[in-house]
């Protein structure tokens, strides 16, 4: 069921003719360059020195266990050896081995991972041990932390500093904050903090990338993250300097909750959904590796095999998988009939590249035939067919019987939870009576304690019943007049989570999000971005910025932006006095995603890129999927 549910599924492993062709993903000759963002690496590695250096001598390092990936990608271990890093140890939280007598602690600033320093630093002071204790907050230190030093005693025994390690590129057009609490912190718990983070990553992208022309976001998170980047650029010294990226579109996670729930089917997308894709970089297990041990592997667009299988619907890649097979047999079979001069070039300019790619193309069939093994049984194909259903809005109590089955056989926890609020989300909320009976289904499949888990996701608008006597339908038409009268303030951000779940319905017919289902799609050459739900649905946050750049504005889109509840806004300037350099950078738009983004959105875009004439850079506060986002909520995450 990877294709629409119209189309043959005995068609859709079948071989891709040589002519294969790759999504018209060939670059237009006009496409402008993406902006080096080398650079980040090379100002957080160098402050990372710096600071590592402000203790002077031999120390040991703990790292936060979260900060390890990502730490890897700026400064090895040898580096960190280099300057005067003896040790290193993963923070866990229990009684410390070190005999050194300098401490790094290298952390985010939570409150739970302070405590643990200040028992640490009260336990040495209690045995008479004098050790040097640092404290290095990334990406920066909270209030509340050094709020807990002081109340434990040991604020005059540790130095604190910041490190400004605020963005991670993944790859040319990747850029994340590796910041995954950002989601739950922000919409579940109200906790802000994040916010101002945002907003100094979008002012180092514009200190460095800028000056920006036009800034366009949606959702409350994003209009604060601009306020706070207006603020640091009214109290900053501006520098005239050649803008590398003119358009920015800030856009929050909960103004598209459909898009996240969808199972993906791109390539890139279901390896982070099997092998799960940290900091960029995979590790394939065995069974891939046909070897007995795992391999990690960079994703990235240097990977020349899978930067042309990413984006494509996984229907589509075992044919190019095979043709790049024969394409590379038939650059080593040149090999028959050279001259000795004709064979030393070959060695010295072309083997080492084949093999290579014939490495990684052993990898990526190997993930592939894991993959097809895990997604193509009878199971997926209903699960497809249910999805694809609830977006169109057919055959829903088949839909509800299909959900009940999967709760009551206990295939997931998690699937189970997704489904029911793909459910909700795409029905405007549940009727109480099968509201009432799903939940009691679920508590009596995976117990009680998730009872808590059913108040998180009805608080985020995910999980919801309609309220008796008055559909959520009507409900929207009151509460979109409350969000366009300024003076209601509270009473908006009341109904805010009421609002802005219950509208999926019309928010596809005004944005033809659903295509006509009688009609025929053909994923091997996608006529538009819903190929990366096999033509069922075109992602709703995609949609949004293909029509916002086409108007230069929300101009003609107030319906929508009512049923998405608002604070939508606008900056449009001229910053950019060359035409030739104005005009590339329009063209290269930065999207941020305010609560994480996934895989398939990220080909979307670069679809909707080649298409239109855009690059596209995603900033994100991580990379997410169905199932991460719905752990994050869960009612035992601390």
């Amino acid at each position: 069921m990877w294709l629409r549910k119209e189309a043959d599924a005995n068609h859709i492993y079948t071989s891709v003719s040589p002519c294969f062709i790759s999504m018209a993903y060939s670059a237009r000759r006009d496409s402008p360059e993406l902006p080096d963002f080398s650079l980040l690496k090379i100002l957080v590695r160098d402050q990372l020195i710096y600071l590592l250096e402000q203790l002077p001598g031999k120390k040991d390092l703990f790292i936060e266990a979260d900060l390890m990936s990502p730490l890897d990608r700026i400064a090895n271990v040898s580096t960190l050896k280099q300057h005067d890093v003896d040790k290193l140890y993963k923070l866990e939280h229990k009684p410390i081995v070190s005999t050194s007598d300098q401490l790094c602690f290298l952390i985010r600033p939570r409150i739970q991972t302070v405590k643990w320093i200040c028992d640490v630093v009260n336990a040495d002071k209690a045995v008479g041990k004098f050790r040097r204790y640092k404290i290095i907050f990334t990406p920066q230190k909270f209030y509340a932390c050094e709020a807990v030093l002081e109340e434990q005693g040991i604020f005059g025994d540790v130095t604190t500093d910041e490190w400004a390690f605020y963005l991670l590129p993944l790859d040319d057009d990747i850029v994340s904050m590796e910041l995954p609490e950002f989601f739950r912190d922000n919409f579940l718990a109200g906790d802000q903090r994040w916010v101002s983070t945002a907003g100094s990553v979008l002012h180092l992208l514009h200190s460095l990338y800028g000056p920006f022309s036009n800034v366009y976001g949606i959702g409350r998170c994003s209009k604060m993250a601009y306020q706070s980047l207006k603020e640091l650029l009214e109290d900053g010294e501006q520098k005239p300097r050649q803008a590398e990226i003119g358009n920015v579109f800030l856009i929050d996670r909960d103004v598209d909750f459909v898009t996240p729930l969808c199972s993906q089917v791109v390539y890139e997308g279901l390896v982070d959904d099997i092998f799960r894709i940290k900091c960029g970089c995979v590790e394939f297990t065995p069974d891939v590796t046909t070897s007995n041990k795992s391999v990690k592997v960079m994703l990235n667009s240097q990977d020349k095999v899978f930067n042309e299988i990413r984006n494509e619907h996984f229907s589509n890649v075992f044919g190019f998988l095979s043709q790049k097979a024969r394409t590379l047999q038939t650059a080593y079979d040149k090999r028959r009939g050279m001259d000795i001069q004709q064979m030393k070039t070959f060695v010295s300019e072309e083997l080492k590249g084949l093999k290579q790619e014939h490495r990684l193309l052993s990898l990526h069939i190997g993930a592939s035939e894991s993959i097809m093994q895990k997604k193509t049984k009878q199971d997926f194909q209903e699960l497809l067919k249910t999805e694809h259903s609830l977006l169109e809005g057919f055959d829903i109590r088949e839909c509800i019987s299909y959900i009940e089955e999967h709760i009551n056989r206990q295939v997931s926890m998690i699937e189970g939870l997704r489904l029911l609020c793909l459910l909700s989300i795409t029905e405007n909320g549940l009727l109480p009576k099968d509201y009432r009976s799903l939940k009691a289904q679920y508590l009596q499949s995976y117990g009680v304690d998730q009872l808590l888990t059913f108040h998180n996701l009805k608080q985020i608008g995910l999980l919801v019943e309609q309220q008796p006597g008055e559909t959520l339908t009507v409900m929207e038409s009151k509460v979109g007049k409350l969000v366009n009268d300024k003076t209601a303030g509270k009473l908006t951000d009341a109904f805010s989570s009421l609002a802005k779940k219950s509208n999926f319905r019309a928010l596809s017919r005004k944005l033809n999000l659903v295509p006509k289902s009688d009609e025929e799609y053909d994923l091997r050459v996608p006529r538009d971005m819903a190929y990366i739900f096999s033509g069922a649905y075109v992602p709703l946050s995609c949609k949004l910025i293909e029509q916002v750049l086409e108007r230069n504005g929300w101009t003609g889109l107030e319906e929508v932006t009512r049923l998405l509840n608002g604070h939508e806004f606008a900056i449009t300037g001229n910053n950019v006095a060359d035409s030739k350099t104005k005009n590339d950078a329009q063209r290269i738009v930065l999207v941020m995603f305010l609560g994480g983004c996934t895989f398939s959105e990220i080909s979307a875009l670069r679809f909707l890129g080649k298409e239109k004439g855009y690059k596209f850079i995603v900033v994100t506060t991580a990379i997410t999927n169905n199932s991460r986002l719905l752990e994050s909520l869960l009612g035992n995450t601390s």
